[in-house]
């Protein structure tokens, strides 16, 4: 069968059913511009908050102190946990499945100055890994805390971006020198803006960092605030976290199986849950955009029953002259294809048109920016162009084996 022949065969038709083709054509085309912009939409949605959520840190567990519901081994339930900051050091040999670990130590309404600017921010002692951990990336020109800083105790700060428009506006922090509580610190630093959906002790971009080491010389403090740790391979979280739970315990004297001798906030898990609710999110868009497509696909079968109908006549005489039925299933097979192919075609062209169009345009709003803008991905193509397929097929092979079934006498009659 040569595709040139029934190429022929569906412009004739075309020329004598225009506006109904062209209908069909265009509910093709905009069924598949919806389902194109509403997948775009999710997959533009899960890139920005995936983006987002990632901000806080990739593969980190949050660890806080608790309080005991489990009397264990003569000692009564009640007991606050503390963590130390040697637990850092302790879990990182008692745990090798722990990529990083770090401690933290914060106070707030912090007195910092610079000239006539005088704020009350909030202080963070952390540990070096952070800039891996918890993305404190800095900006071109400074540098996070380094383990000489902590060996040395320096008086160093690093500034989260909108702290430091607070206190410098857009002159150059990095070598400034500013007072926290009175005691002088060299800015070393600016972390890089980043978006973040979640957090746990203030967001990072009002926060002054300084050595964990400084924090506990200038305010004496004993106990961590928490701890974070990462793991390089994620599919490990729950066996790391009974670990945990294991190790402090021998150390404080606790029972292993009491959840609420330490708090735990595994990003790795609501990761998980997170994604699925995205993909829900794009499936149910998705499903919808699929109905309105559904509805083209139905002006295709229209299309062809009444082709086949208009064409009864020439369908028997090809039977008559031997053409077998898979020939005519297969004509009329194709030229659905073809119907569907064109009207997908054009709408997957408008959609990546008005996707890239919009990301071009300026637009600034915090919505905006939390919801992402559509995109349109390879994965996305493929999934239209396999439902177009299928539609095509569909909207087609009913119609073609009623033209297939056809009695070569009685079409003979037919007028």
């Amino acid at each position: 069968m040569k595709l040139s022949v029934i190429y022929n065969v569906f412009v004739r038709d075309f020329r004598k059913q225009k506006k109904r083709i062209a209908l069909t054509l265009l509910a093709l085309g905009w069924g598949t511009v919806s389902i194109m912009l509403l997948l775009g939409f999710g997959e533009g949605l899960h890139r920005q908050l995936t983006t987002q959520r990632m901000g806080m840190g990739e593969n980190i567990v949050v660890l806080w102190g608790g309080q005991t519901s489990i009397a264990y081994k003569g000692m009564g339930k009640g007991r606050r946990i503390y963590l130390m900051p040697e637990d850092v050091d302790y879990l990182r040999k008692k745990i090798p499945d722990i990529g990083r670990i770090g401690g933290e130590m914060d106070r707030w309404g912090q007195r910092i100055q610079r000239d006539s600017v005088v704020l009350m921010e909030h202080v963070v002692g952390l540990m070096p890994n952070y800039e891996q951990m918890r993305f404190y990336i800095p900006m071109s020109g400074g540098r996070m805390i380094n383990d000489r800083d902590m060996e040395l105790r320096r008086r160093v700060a690093f500034l989260g971006w909108e702290l430091k428009d607070r206190i410098f506006g857009t002159e150059n922090a990095i070598g400034r020198q500013i007072l926290v509580n009175q005691i002088p610190f060299t800015v070393i630093g600016v972390m890089k803006e980043k978006r973040v959906m979640g957090n746990y002790s203030g967001m990072d971009e009002d926060k002054l960092v300084m050595p964990l080491t400084t924090f506990q010389a200038i305010y004496g403090d004993r106990y961590l605030d928490n701890m974070v740790y990462q793991l390089d391979n994620p599919e490990q979280n729950e066996s790391v976290e009974q670990q945990v739970f294991e190790a402090l315990g021998a150390k404080y004297k606790f029972d292993p199986e009491d959840d609420r001798a330490l708090a735990l906030w595994d990003t790795i898990a609501s990761g998980k849950e997170f994604n699925n609710v995205l993909v829900g999110i794009k499936i149910f868009l998705g499903i919808i955009g699929g109905l309105t497509l559904l509805i083209a696909g139905v002006g295709v079968a229209n299309i062809m029953y009444v082709s086949i109908k208009e064409r009864t006549r020439e369908i028997g005489i090809k039977m008559a002259m031997g053409a077998r039925r898979s020939y005519i299933l297969t004509q009329f097979l194709i030229e659905a294809l073809i119907i569907t192919f064109f009207g997908g075609f054009g709408g997957m062209s408008i959609s990546y048109i008005m996707t890239e169009a919009f990301k071009r345009v300026p637009i600034e709003s915090d919505v905006l920016e939390m919801m992402g803008r559509p995109t349109i991905s390879l994965e996305i193509g493929i999934i239209v162009i396999v439902i177009l397929g299928v539609m095509g097929i569909l909207s087609g092979l009913f119609p073609a084996m009623k033209a297939a079934s056809v009695n070569p006498v009685e079409s003979l009659r037919y007028e």
